[in-house]
C-alpha cells in the first residue's frame, strides 16, 4: 500500500516535470540574435499544455488544427512523461521489497545489540585488569557467562548471518554505550540478575527477555535511532519485536545445537513473489479498477474519495482477481483492517460496504474464481 502509495505521488510529480518541459519548448531564447515573438511562444505553450492535459485524460489529443512545432512539443512531453512513469513504477516496486528485507536487518542489528554489550563489558573489565582496580559492586561478568547469550552469539547461524549481511551499528554504537551505562546498569531487574550466586538457564533467559522488552524496545534515544534507520520503524517495531522474543526463546532451550535463526516468514520466495504481483498488478490495471469502482459508487463521486481508501480497495479487487487460492472474505477482512489503521474513522464502513457489494457482483459475473483445498462456494 505505502509503495503505491508513493508511486501516486510520484505520477503527480512527474506530470508537474512533463508541463515544465512543455514551458521550456516554449521559453524565449535569450541568447537568440532574432527577436523573440513572447505571446506567440506563449500561446503556443497553452496550446501544448491544454493537448497534453487532454491525451493524459484520454490517452489521444486533437492535431489538427494545431501547428508541427506544437505538436512536436507535445509527443515530447508524454515521451519523457511515459519514460517516468517506466522509471517510478520499477523504483517503487524495488524499493517495496528493499523495505521489506530491510525488517530482516533491523531484527538482525536488534540482536547484535548483545554482542555489542558483551564487548562493552569485557572492554570494562580489561581496563579494571590494568589499572588494577579491586573490583566494587555488581559483578557485570555474570552477565558473559548468560548461557541464552553464548548460545546465540556463538552460534554460527547468527555469525554467518551478521557477516553475509554486513551488520554493524557503526558510529551509532554510542547510543548504546550511553543505554549500557545510564540504564543498564543501574537497572535493578540486571542488579538483581548479577547478584545471584549460580542464576538458572531460566534466570538467564528472563533478564535478556527484560532488556529487550524493557530496555531495548523501550529506551527512547534507542527508539529514536530506529526511526532514523527505518522510516517506517511504527509499522515494523511489532514485526521485529515479535522475531527477536521467538528467537530468544529458541536460543534459551536447552541441549540445543546448531540452532538457526529465523526467517523473516515461512516461505520468502512465495511471499515475495505475492508483494510484486499484488504491486504491480495493481498499478498496471488501475484504470480498470478506478472504473470499477466508479460504476460501484454511483452516488458518491470518486474523485472525492480518500486516496487511501481508493488504493485499499484496487488492490483488494487485484487480489481477488489474481490470487485464486485466497478467499474472498479474508481478503475483504484483511483490507478492512488495513483500512481501520491507515485511512479515515469513516473508511472501515467505506471500504466493507463497496467491497462486499463488488465482490458479490463479481462472483455473479463468473470474474472471480477461487480455487483451492478448503475453498466453498467460490467464497
Amino acid at each position: 500500500m505505502q509503495a503505491i502509495y508513493a508511486y501516486k505521488q510520484a505520477v503527480g510529480s512527474d506530470y508537474l516535470l512533463a508541463l515544465d518541459q512543455i514551458s521550456e519548448d516554449f521559453a524565449p531564447d535569450l541568447n537568440s540574435m532574432e527577436v523573440q515573438d513572447r505571446k506567440l511562444l506563449e500561446g503556443r505553450k497553452q496550446i501544448a499544455t491544454l493537448l497534453f492535459k487532454e491525451w493524459r485524460e484520454t490517452q489521444q489529443f486533437e492535431t489538427e488544427e494545431s501547428d508541427k512545432e506544437t505538436i512536436d512539443a507535445v509527443n515530447r512531453a508524454i515521451v519523457y512523461y511515459q519514460n517516468l512513469l517506466k522509471k517510478d513504477y520499477t523504483y517503487y516496486g524495488n524499493q517495496m521489497l528493499s523495505a521489506v528485507e530491510r525488517i530482516y536487518d533491523h531484527y538482525l542489528g536488534t540482536l547484535q545489540i548483545l554482542q555489542v554489550l558483551v564487548s562493552l563489558i569485557e572492554e570494562e573489565e580489561e581496563k579494571k585488569e590494568k589499572r588494577f582496580t579491586a573490583a566494587t559492586g555488581p559483578d557485570v561478568q555474570r552477565f558473559l557467562q548468560n548461557r541464552v547469550v553464548q548460545h546465540l552469539l556463538q552460534s554460527k547461524s547468527y555469525q554467518q548471518h551478521i557477516i553475509r549481511r554486513n551488520i554493524s551499528w557503526g558510529s551509532d554504537i554510542s547510543e548504546i554505550k550511553a543505554v549500557y551505562k545510564n540504564i543498564l546498569k543501574q537497572d535493578e531487574a540486571f542488579l538483581a540478575y548479577l547478584a545471584l550466586p549460580q542464576p538458572t538457564l531460566e534466570e538467564d533467559l528472563e533478564v535478556v527477555k527484560h532488556i529487550f522488552k524493557n530496555i531495548i524496545f523501550k529506551e527512547k534515544n534507542l527508539q529514536s535511532l530506529f526511526e532514523e534507520q527505518d522510516l517506517n520503524w511504527v509499522e515494523n517495531k511489532s514485526i521485529v519485536k515479535s522475531l527477536v522474543n521467538k528467537t530468544i526463546k529458541i536460543f534459551g532451550e536447552e541441549a540445543q545445537e546448531d540452532v538457526q535463526l529465523l526467517d523473516l516468514s515461512a516461505n520468502w520466495e512465495d511471499d515475495k513473489t505475492f508483494f510484486e504481483d499484488l504491486y504491480f498488478q495493481t498499478v498496471k490495471e488501475e484504470g480498470r479498477y478506478e472504473a470499477m469502482i466508479a460504476e460501484s459508487v454511483k452516488n458518491w463521486d470518486v474523485e472525492r474519495v480518500a486516496m487511501l481508501d481508493k488504493i485499499i480497495l484496487k488492490m483488494a479487487l487485484c487480489e481477488m482477481h489474481i490470487f485464486r487460492s485466497i478467499p474472498v472474505k479474508v481478503t475483504i477482512n484483511e483490507y478492512i483492517e488495513i483500512s481501520k489503521l491507515y485511512s479515515t474513522p469513516k473508511s472501515k464502513q467505506f471500504v466493507n460496504g463497496v467491497l462486499d457489494k463488488m465482490a458479490q457482483e463479481l462472483i455473479l459475473k463468473g470474474e472471480i474464481r477461487k480455487s483451492g483445498r478448503g475453498l466453498i462456494d467460490n467464497k
